[in-house]
């Protein structure tokens, strides 16, 4: 039993990894998916396609790499977070679509939470803002817009989860009704000290406790899959949403220690350790992956244009013809030139929580080029980046030593220089940049016993490449400071 399986649900598509006991990936199955889009600020997905869609790459990779499912020691979820199911117990079977953490329909509801002076009390208890984003409303609407789900609820007949769990009651038959302290964090009903589900959040939304999952450490035995799915039960020893489960995978276990995924956006972890940090600048407290009893924290913020600033030079510019040009474009000039590009698309995210702002280049003159915005373009994602971790560091109480990256645009060298260089750390890219579904597997594999404790497992320690700071921190300060200006001239148009 020498391999470790990783389910990967994602937003887009169900993926499958295998990894060796030594961390090395085996094999790697994905399927995409629908997405549904009802109406404006309204996006869902079919919960029985996910669950086929997931079932079928795990199939597939067991039978890529020639394993049985009696060589895999154990299976690990990471998922989408906050997306939302319900569904009934005696048969398995969806009441609704599932409502994806990206719907805004629930916008009203969180201003009628508002109106009644609970935004504050819901911060303190979740250590989360107050948003249509998070789990806790789409449950409650799907209870007051389904035809009799709210009757349904009461007298004990359904289940909700996040996708963690709705994966974990499939595979298991039905026998498992399962989530994490990770996903639990994300549906604004989890008491985030306490670690419970919080009586008054429940009573605030009107959400019966009988809905709920039970809730365990990341690491955790939490059950066997069914023996028929895969040819042999398998255990499940692992369940994190997708950023924690990436904090992990990065070797991010130790306060102070923090990782950025570059996708699309940005999303920053740190990790804060068995303390809870209260943010002053507008980051949410989140549990991180738990091994064992002791719970462990972090910090959150993200910026909302990311890689997606690439794909802007590409789709609305014209600029480069793929993506992969960015840093040959870039890289053809010594510096932006003076350019700022502040890529505030869909307004501005942590620190700023700026919605109304919008995009600006600043900075042009006559000597502009295109290679000096797409530098600048690249600029940004950093520049963002930056800003978001030293407003981290300023509500943690561990000093940064290093930041550890993954994503797609971190396989952009000019890119993760220029961060170290704002930053003034090592940029850390590791061998294996699948860090979500690793820390999964790697979760799933220390429940297993693979490993004595989390130091000892071995992808930790692979580092592809280290980026050291290149300027003086007077010439960081610099280049922050006309990107602050910058991001203030936006704000206030």
């Amino acid at each position: 039993m020498s391999y470790l399986l990783a389910l990967d649900q994602g937003t887009s598509s169900s993926r499958s990894i295998l990894f060796d006991r030594e961390g090395r990936q085996v094999a790697c199955a994905q399927q995409e998916f629908r997405q549904i889009f009802p109406q404006p600020g309204w996006v869902e997905h079919d919960a029985e396609e996910i669950w086929q869609s997931q079932l079928a790459t795990c199939r597939q990779v067991l039978q890529q790499a020639g394993v049985s499912a009696q060589d895999v020691a154990a299976l690990g979820i990471t998922n989408q977070r906050e997306t939302t199911v319900l569904w009934e117990r005696a048969s398995g079977r969806p009441l609704c679509n599932a409502i994806v953490w990206q719907d805004r329909r629930t916008a009203a509801a969180c201003d009628a939470l508002r109106a009644r002076g609970l935004e504050d009390a819901i911060r303190a208890k979740t250590g989360l803002v107050l948003d249509a984003y998070f789990s806790g409303t789409k449950l409650a609407w799907m209870l007051d817009h389904v035809p009799g789900a709210r009757e349904r609820a009461e007298r004990g007949e359904l289940a909700f989860g996040t996708i963690d769990a709705w994966l974990a009651w499939h595979l298991s038959g039905g026998a498992l009704h399962v989530t994490d302290v990770s996903n639990a964090s994300r549906t604004m009903l989890w008491n985030l000290e306490q670690q419970c589900w919080d009586a008054e959040l429940l009573e605030w939304l009107d959400i019966p406790a009988s809905l709920l999952p039970q809730v365990h450490p990341s690491a955790h035995a939490y059950g066997q899959t069914s023996a028929a799915l895969l040819g042999a039960p398998v255990l499940i020893g692992g369940i994190a949403g997708d950023q924690q489960a990436a904090l992990f995978g990065q070797g991010c276990i130790q306060p102070g220690m923090a990782k950025n995924t570059y996708g699309t956006g940005c999303f920053m972890l740190m990790h804060t350790g068995t303390q809870r940090q209260t943010s002053r600048h507008g980051l949410l407290a989140t549990a991180a992956a738990q091994v064992g009893a002791q719970a462990q924290y972090a910090l959150e913020g993200s910026v909302f244009i990311g890689g997606a600033v690439v794909q802007w030079l590409r789709d609305g510019l014209h600029a480069i013809k793929s993506s992969s040009e960015v840093q040959v474009l870039a890289e053809s000039v010594p510096d932006a030139g003076g350019v700022v590009l502040v890529p505030a698309f869909t307004g501005l995210g942590a620190p700023y929580w700026q919605p109304q702002a919008q995009g600006a280049i600043l900075g042009l003159s006559r000597g502009t080029s295109m290679a000096h915005i797409a530098r600048a373009a690249l600029e940004s994602i950093a520049l963002q980046s930056a800003a978001l971790l030293q407003a981290m560091a300023a509500d943690a109480a561990s000093p940064l030593q290093a930041l550890r990256v993954d994503g797609g645009a971190a396989r952009n060298d000019l890119l993760m220089q220029f961060q170290a260089d704002l930053l003034g750390i090592p940029v850390i890219r590791p061998q294996i940049t699948e860090s979500t579904a690793l820390g999964a597997a790697l979760l799933a594999g220390l429940t297993a016993g693979l490993w004595p404790d989390q130091n000892s497992m071995p992808a930790l320690h692979a580092i592809e490449r280290s980026f050291e700071p290149q300027i003086s921190r007077a010439q960081a300060a610099e280049k922050m400071a006309a990107w602050e200006k910058a991001v203030r001239q936006v704000v206030t148009q």
